[in-house]
């Protein structure tokens, strides 16, 4: 062949490639091949991500961690050894060095070689990234609760149901196999018509006063505040500086709304399954609550909660069940929880209280065999493995949006209704209070520029 024969064929063998789809059919290159894979980056590096959110992601083959992010810079320090280490010992290269590191997530997005985020952050930097995210075409596993307000749960609806990006929010609940048989067998009438749920969540304790602090130089602590109101700095009010254990954050007013939203997110949606109210809600709620009279933390302690639906279903929640979740119906009853599972290691469960996961008032009850013609809920065994599944195939993961934003407004009416200590009418499928404008106000907070959903294109 001569030279020229040979850089004409050359040059057509490299045309081809180029043109050569990017995604390349698993059984060219096998399914562990680059194009297969996809690209990660992790928003927010505390306690819930390395505990839950990376551990639980990184481990499947078609994951592939690229970049971590957090405006505390040692956390996002810690994160890269942890993701590095994991890929050091699973290619056994020493010394391996390729996660990138940012602190603000705004321009993680920007990176195209990144196709999805896991947003594992504090519950008021929840939505706006994750809308800013489905916009920069990245999909997303977004820890709960969905939103800090009714309003930016919706406003995160709209941009995913625009954008069309695969949403999973981080409900595991649904992956766990005694939620799913007890939803089943309710809905297949095995105890009957159901009449109540009593749902059990614990409540936060009061704290100390917390002086003002020096900010920390590693924490972009303005950021960190975001949307919310400008406070100073106290350590308890933030995280740890020294560890990764609870925040106080999470028991701050400003921040979230307490276990209502921090574990009633996860009981709600369960509880929705067993009900088949997902896309529904109750039509009223009412609470009585205890809050602290002095201290930093501020978010409800002991409660009470009811809510009436219109099939006439009353659900109540409180501390005073055992946490977990108790349908009653006019043939018995079936009991499910969590068990002894830990998403992290300083989750607040009481191994004692919570240790049977599946129970009922008769055992031939969960000796049930769900029929072929009966009614089957959607089976997975894990809910981050699952977001990656419905990435490849573009399918609606088991937690979407809807269904997410559903349960997580379900919480933050509750709260509401601690607030005002009064019965409230709630409009489910409008999203509003009836005839109550203090309430409706209550939907929405006064947003800090330049942040919040507020300053969001769409």
């Amino acid at each position: 062949m001569d030279r020229r024969k040979f850089i004409n064929r050359t040059a057509l063998s490299t045309a081809a490639m180029v043109a050569f789809p990017s995604i390349v059919p698993a059984h060219v290159l096998g399914k562990n091949a680059p194009s297969n894979k996809i690209n990660i980056g992790q928003i927010g590096c505390g306690r819930i991500a390395r505990d839950h959110d990376i551990r639980d992601t990184i481990r499947f083959d078609q994951a592939n961690y690229l970049a971590v992010c957090d405006l505390d810079s040692k956390r996002a320090a810690d994160a890269k050894l942890l993701v590095d280490g994991f890929y050091q010992e699973k290619t056994g290269k020493a010394m391996y060095d390729r996660t990138k590191v940012y602190e603000d997530y705004r321009e993680m997005l920007l990176n195209k070689d990144i196709d999805a985020v896991v947003i594992s952050t504090p519950d008021h930097w929840h939505s706006q990234p994750a809308m800013e995210a489905a916009l920069a075409g990245k999909d997303i596993y977004l820890q709960k609760p969905t939103s800090l307000t009714v309003r930016e749960g919706q406003q995160l609806r709209e941009v995913v149901q625009k954008t069309g990006a695969i949403l999973q929010v981080g409900t595991q609940q649904r992956a766990m196999p005694q939620f799913r048989i007890a939803a089943e067998l309710v809905r297949n009438g095995r105890i009957g018509k159901i009449h109540t749920v009593k749902i059990g969540l614990p409540g936060d304790p009061a704290g100390p006063e917390a002086p003002a602090m020096p900010i920390p130089s590693n924490l972009n602590f303005d950021m960190w505040l975001g949307s919310t109101p400008e406070v100073p700095y106290t350590e308890i009010g933030v995280h740890p500086q020294a560890d990764y254990s609870r925040p106080g954050w999470l028991r701050s007013r400003n921040y979230g709304a307490g276990m209502i939203t921090g574990w009633g997110q996860h009981h709600y949606d369960s509880a929705a399954w067993g009900m088949n109210t997902e896309l529904g809600g109750p039509i009223s709620v009412e609470a009585l609550a205890e809050f602290p009279k002095s201290g930093l933390w501020n978010v409800h302690g002991d409660f009470f909660v009811k809510h009436e639906y219109d099939s006439g279903i009353t659900v109540y929640t409180s501390g005073g069940y055992t946490n977990g979740i108790r349908y009653e119906g006019t043939d018995g009853w079936i009991f499910v929880s969590r068990g002894s599972y830990q998403a992290s290691a300083t989750d607040p469960v009481d191994k004692e209280k919570s240790s049977k996961a599946l129970n009922a008032s008769d055992p031939k009850i969960l000796e049930s065999v769900i029929g072929e013609n009966e009614i089957h809920l959607e089976k997975i065994d894990d809910q981050h493995g699952n977001w990656l599944d419905c990435i490849k195939t573009r399918k609606a993961p088991i937690s979407p949006i809807e269904k997410g934003h559903k349960a997580c407004a379900i919480c933050l009416i509750s709260d509401i209704a601690m607030q005002v200590d009064r019965k409230l009418e709630w409009d489910y499928d409008k999203e509003v209070f009836i005839n109550d404008d203090e309430a409706n106000a209550m939907l929405r907070r006064e947003q800090r520029k330049p942040y919040g959903t507020d300053t969001v294109k769409y």
